[in-house]
């Protein structure tokens, strides 16, 4: 569905040229959730207004849709629905009239056009609102709004920037459904930005990362995961004296790096957690070493993060 090779794009400043991206491959295949994270300044948005063709690549090609990027660019949006991060509707247009309008554009007859959108109107949980203002609804339901005109003209492939960012958390659960949906029975393919790890981990097949212009990781959320070194064992002594006692049983462990043990508590780095836990266990019940509490911390998406940007993702910011 998507397949770039090589894009590039620079931009020229006061100051001098700038590299915003500087060789991205990329692939998408039908049918999938692909989410594409990146810190501020990383060629992310970028990236995502080339595959849109809001912006002309400096160079390399790629085929979006069915059709090429330079050749084709109005195949492209034909067979393409965007959501921009920062909304398309119109304050003083009714939210019905915006929705009919989006689906005639792209040759929608005006009976279909109703009918599909009365449809997302109700799976978004806009129902009432049909005849209401743009300008009198709520952020979260103008952002719900953008997302349907995004849909109505059911789009092969759909790019979703920042989907959920000022919805609150059962709007944001019912968006996650509706995204899940759309793949399942649609066999809708969704390219999908976020600054929500949770959600890139819960809604996506497929994890790309792209720092400084280039993409630095792709995987799944779990293979990924599968790059930071292991899981975290943490245990917490009842009594702080049995510390020396301690280290050495967690440093013992097959494949164990990092073992330390500072007043009651001791972490130890392991490549399999669970499978580590039942003998450190009955190591530590050996040698009468009693304990408050143990943990096994599993590397998260953000841990993924801030080892190949050196920033955590939910530090920035939406953008």
């Amino acid at each position: 569905m998507i397949h770039a090779q090589q894009l590039t794009r620079t931009f020229r400043t006061r100051t001098g040229t700038v590299e915003a991206v500087r060789g991205v491959d990329l692939a998408v295949e039908a049918g999938e959730i692909v989410g594409f994270l990146g810190p501020n300044g990383a060629g992310k948005t970028t990236t995502l207004r080339i595959l849109t063709t809001l912006l002309r690549p400096t160079s390399g090609t790629a085929r979006v849709a069915g059709h090429d990027l330079r050749d084709d660019p109005v195949g492209v949006r034909r067979r393409i629905g965007y959501v921009a991060q920062g909304g398309v509707n119109q304050s003083e247009a009714r939210a019905g009239e915006e929705i009919v309008d989006q689906a005639r554009l792209y040759g929608v007859s005006t009976a279909e056009a109703v009918e599909r959108g009365q449809r997302l109107f109700a799976e978004l949980d806009l129902g009432g609102l049909w005849g209401r203002t743009c300008g009198s609804l709520s952020g979260g339901q103008r952002r719900r709004l953008d997302i349907a005109m995004g849909l109505v003209h059911a789009p092969a492939l759909i790019f979703l920037d920042e989907p959920t960012t000022g919805l609150d958390p059962q709007s944001r659960a019912n968006l996650w459904e509706h995204i899940r949906r759309l793949r399942g029975d649609e066999k809708t393919t969704i390219f999908l930005t976020t600054h929500y790890l949770d959600e890139a981990d819960a809604l996506c097949d497929r994890i790309m990362v792209i720092d400084h212009g280039l993409i630095v990781a792709s995987g799944t959320p779990d293979e990924l995961k599968r790059q930071v070194s292991g899981d975290t064992l943490t245990v917490v002594l009842r009594d702080r004296r049995q510390a020396d006692a301690a280290l050495p049983v967690l440093a013992a462990l097959d494949g164990a790096v990092q073992a330390t043990v500072s007043g009651e508590r001791g972490t130890v780095l392991v490549p399999h957690g669970g499978a580590a836990l039942p003998g450190l266990l009955r190591e530590l019940d050996a040698r009468d070493i009693a304990l408050e509490s143990v943990e096994v911390h599993r590397p998260t998406l953000d841990d993924v993060f801030l080892s190949l940007t050196g920033r955590s993702l939910r530090d920035e910011p939406a953008h």
